[in-house]
């Protein structure tokens, strides 16, 4: 059948054309075939709402309405509602308004995904499937929260598929959104709902006394990752495999009890292909990166705070040298994403599998590469740089804000200097930064001075480079989409490693490493900014002015 037979089909149908026409990929430009339309219709066209859709709109016009007509309000006064439709031919929704509304109703055209956008971000994720569900309930109903989960379970089978489905929609818009994380947190007489994109947190609309459906909401991801749903008291994790819209998803679940109720803190584990390019290295610093990886042995450690992306890196370097040729062992805590032919274990101190009893098992199965989660304390770095030396290439990771700081710290963790110098190759250190969205960056003009510029230490002659956030439609109006990875690493030259059997101050060794080749984080962050790739906002947010440099800026 071809499209245009498609097309009447769904009229004979009663169907709305405007959806066949739409769903059926007829519509190319959308903005340009409504505009179109409603100038044939003699209507008005907007292309944005004119309402502030970061408050829901619950309380401005029934969501019953807006969410079954797929109708929008545009403007409210006193007495007037302004409406945006993309089906101005929809005789039953004008009726339908026209019966409910006691205001008068005008009629504005505009595209299709501009509504359908602004209702999700209006009225809430599923905010149509809880009308019916909530409209006689009371919030002093959910008192009794284990017998609220033990009926979602056995008895009310319509609330525990309307709850199913509204697990599932937050799941489907955290994908759509590029979330990494879903934050479900109880308020005192409300239940906010937050997701982590670009690092960033963004919080959703809900449906209306959403709080009602708390302890049924928060026992369905129980049963999903197969926690204890009647103990309420303690923290909990767990791990949940679904597949959804033909997409397999792994979730990694945390559930912390509050005064108003248990949190729930969701990490979408992605399942991409992890590579060079995901962390957005540059040529020069993809050939030292490899250069690194060539060694026969040795350790590499990775180092930056909790989410700067350092198990991303890591899970790179592992699919560079993911070959037949070699036998790769990690142990990590927890196992965030499986690799095909690489061994991986996940500590459990339950049952004393600790980093450091796990790696002395690691040594004895013949492992070519080795990754440590995380080097916590004295036993397992010793254990790490006794591998490094007896022929093992080893990765792991270390919480410090720069990449000379990784001497630093395993000093203070009692190894000694003459094992550092001779095990460690190199630290990197890594921060992301936001990128910016392509659909609405502008060039920064004369946004900043040159006086500005000095003082961060930014070249000046690279400003034409540098562009500016906008905000549009695709990266929800804050001008940014997607991050990328900016980077220091402190190779270890022969300079360095007498330094480090000296005792050298920090800043002695980070003034040789400079001199060897080092690119200081804020430095590769103005290249990035330079090539108009960031802003100068994202890389001062996430890197540390030296002494000097706060100095001058602050005079």
């Amino acid at each position: 059948m071809s499209l245009g037979d498609r097309v009447t089909e769904a009229c004979r149908r009663g169907d709305s054309a405007i959806e066949a026409l739409c769903e059926n990929g007829l519509v190319e430009d959308e903005d340009r075939f409504f505009q179109e339309l409603a100038r044939a219709l003699s209507m008005p066209f907007a292309m944005e709402t004119g309402l502030d859709l970061s408050e829901p709109l619950h309380g401005k016009f029934p969501a019953k309405l807006a969410l079954r007509y797929r109708v929008l309000p545009h403007r409210l006064e006193d007495g007037r509602v302004e409406l945006m439709t993309y089906d101005p031919f929809d005789l039953e929704a004008k009726q339908a308004v026209a019966q409910e509304s006691p205001a008068t109703i005008s009629w504005v055209v505009s595209s299709r995904t501009q509504i359908l956008e602004a209702l999700r971000r209006g009225y809430g994720i599923a905010a149509g499937n809880f009308d019916e569900l909530i409209e006689n309930r009371d919030l002093d109903e959910a008192e009794d929260v284990l017998a609220q989960e033990v009926n979602v379970l056995e008895d009310e089978e319509d609330e525990e598929a309307t709850v199913n489905s509204f697990v599932n929609q937050i799941f489907r818009e955290a994908l759509i959104e590029r979330a990494t994380d879903i934050h479900i947190e109880p308020l005192e007489r409300d239940l906010r709902i937050r997701y982590r994109v670009d690092g960033a947190l963004q919080e959703v609309a809900v449906p209306p006394n959403v709080r009602l459906l708390q302890a049924s909401l928060i026992s369905r991801l129980k049963i999903m990752a197969n926690l204890d749903i009647a103990e309420r008291r303690l923290p909990q994790d767990g791990r949940i495999n679904l597949e959804l819209d033909g997409k397999r998803i792994d979730v990694r679940v945390a559930t912390i009890p509050s005064a108003n109720g248990e949190s729930v803190s969701l990490r979408l584990l992605s399942r991409e292909t992890y590579d060079f390019t995901t962390i957005g290295l540059d040529e020069e610093t993809e050939r030292t990166v490899r250069d690194l990886l060539a060694l026969p042995n040795g350790i590499i450690l990775v180092t930056g705070p909790t989410g700067s992306g350092k198990s991303t890196t890591l899970y790179s370097f592992l699919r560079v040298l993911n070959t037949k040729d070699r036998r790769i062992v990690t142990i990590e805590d927890p196992v965030e994403n499986k690799l095909d032919g690489v061994v991986q274990i996940a500590v459990k101190p339950e049952i004393n599998l600790t980093f450091a009893s796990g790696l002395r098992s690691i040594l004895r199965g013949d492992p070519n590469v080795i990754m440590v989660g995380e080097m916590r304390d004295l036993e397992t770095t010793e254990t790490a740089i006794r591998g490094a030396l007896t022929g093992h290439l080893v990765f792991s990771t270390l919480h410090t804000n720069d990449a000379v700081g990784g001497i630093s710290r395993l000093l203070d963790m009692g190894i000694e200097p003459f094992l550092i110098a001779s095990s460690v190759r190199a630290f990197l250190s890594q921060r992301l930064v936001r990128t910016l969205c392509e659909s609405c960056a502008e060039p920064a003009g004369d946004d900043y001075t040159t006086h500005y510029l000095e003082n961060i230490g930014f070249p000046v002659e690279r400003r034409e480079g540098l562009r500016k956030a906008v905000g549009c439609r695709e990266c929800r109006n804050t001008g940014y989409r997607g991050r990328m990875a900016i980077l220091e690493i402190c190779t270890i030259s022969q300079r360095l490693q007498e330094l480090i059997t000296d005792r050298a101050s920090n800043s002695a060794l980070r003034k040789v490493a400079e001199e060897d080749g080092m690119v200081p984080l804020r430095d590769y962050g103005w290249q990035k900014a330079a090539q108009g790739r960031t802003t100068i906002e994202e890389v001062l947010n996430v890197t540390a002015m030296d002494r000097g440099k706060t100095a001058r800026a602050g005079a």
